[in-house]
């Protein structure tokens, strides 16, 4: 009976602990700015409770990634080719200029698309995100997301005629790398004919057009980075059968953790071998999730980086595009107030959700990216609060 009794007192202490916390968050999430870090000792890196999801392919562009190698230690090389057809293409540019050998040198990274078909080949831009080339990894993967998200289709239309070549991005062709600087380009765009496209490392002083018709060097794959391919899936449309209720415990959605969702497979062109795409980077989680708020409570968004386990994974930064349909949509510098976000206790409020009078059932809509050069996964929690 003792036993039973200091069982019981255990179990009610702990849940006032946890009220007394619950609410607290509820306080600093609610006065909370969106974008910034806020504290919240002793809740943020709790095991909550998963939300189930369902993950549909969404009819997309092909996507290329260049990220094996993402150091490129020779100055002269090819890293990624692939070929496409026509229709929607994603390509994602990320490498570093590593070379040491002879000597560390500036070097130019650049994407060239070559026309393979038998007419001229048009391209025209629909995202585009080009970053000036730093040794701030962090910067760029958050900057760059946020580009993507904002930009607007272009009405301008390159054109390369039948076995030509030609730079994707003219602002790669003019940035000079310096040793350890990375390469960020994040692009969609449409051609109407085959063509085969590739990331290479060159002299500043060489076209990549040219270059690409001089280097043999083709860099091997070395699987140990995020990958590099060609993906036939390049978005993801997540719903649930749960409805999130204002009433029920704080809930996480959790995906690009190569666990319960897992990496995306393609094929390398060079190769022909089957690519992983370790990190699902590049890809677009349009996540739409049911609510309904229960004494007009409100439902926050906050995410965290949950791997700030070794110097690799230190601190987090991204972009998360919010979809609202009445107003414009937002998108939210993850974190707003500094580079990046470390770790527990520091989470950071991404959007607080308001419950709508005239609706019992409401619809939130993000679109998540797995952020360059941040550790995965970087949960997204969702917490009721009082308003």
């Amino acid at each position: 009976m003792k036993k039973l009794i200091f069982i019981l007192l255990i179990a009610s202490a702990h849940n006032s602990y946890s009220q007394k916390v619950e609410s607290a968050v509820s306080e600093k999430l609610k006065n909370g700015k969106q974008g910034e870090i806020i504290q919240l000792p002793g809740f943020i890196d709790q095991d909550f409770i998963k939300i189930p999801y369902k993950k549909i392919v969404l009819p997309g562009p092909q996507f290329i990634i260049s990220d094996d190698p993402e150091y490129i230690r020779v100055p002269e090389a090819i890293a990624t080719k692939e070929t496409v057809q026509p229709g929607g293409v994603r390509l994602y540019v990320y490498n570093v200029n590593a070379v040491k050998e002879p000597e560390k040198m500036p070097r130019k990274i650049t994407a060239v698309i070559k026309n393979l078909g038998e007419s001229t080949l048009h391209l025209r831009m629909l995202k585009y995100s080009s970053q000036k080339p730093s040794g701030n990894y962090f910067l760029i993967g958050k900057q760059g997301l946020y580009d993507y998200f904002s930009s607007k289709e272009s009405q301008q239309i390159i054109k390369v005629k039948p076995g030509k070549t030609v730079a994707i991005d003219k602002q790669l062709e003019k940035n000079v790398v310096q040793f350890d600087e990375l390469t960020h380009g994040f692009y969609e765009f449409v051609i109407d004919q085959p063509a085969e496209i590739a990331v290479l490392q060159t002299s500043p002083h060489q076209s990549g057009s040219n270059a690409y018709q001089s280097i043999i060097n083709i860099i091997p794959t070395s699987h140990k980075n995020a990958g590099r391919g060609l993906f036939g899936v390049s978005n993801y449309h997540i719903i649930s059968d749960k409805i999130l209720n204002t009433d029920e415990p704080v809930s996480q959605l959790i995906v690009a953790d190569g666990i319960e969702d897992n990496w995306v497979i393609g094929k390398e062109g060079v190769s022909g071998k089957e690519a992983k795409l370790a990190g699902n980077y590049g890809i677009m989680y349009n996540v739409e999730l049911n609510w309904k708020s229960t004494n007009g409570r409100g439902l926050a968004l906050v995410t965290w980086n949950s791997r700030a386990d070794n110097k690799w994974c230190s601190g987090m930064a991204n972009s998360i595009l919010i979809k609202n349909d009445n107003t414009a949509n937002e998108i939210i510098s993850i974190p707003s107030n500094q580079l990046t976000t470390k770790g527990a206790p520091e989470g950071v409020l991404v959007q607080i959700f308001k419950p709508d009078p005239n609706k019992e059932i409401q619809t939130l809509k993000i679109v998540y990216s797995p952020p360059g050069a941040s550790c995965l996964p970087t949960p997204l929690i969702f917490v009721p609060i009082d308003l």
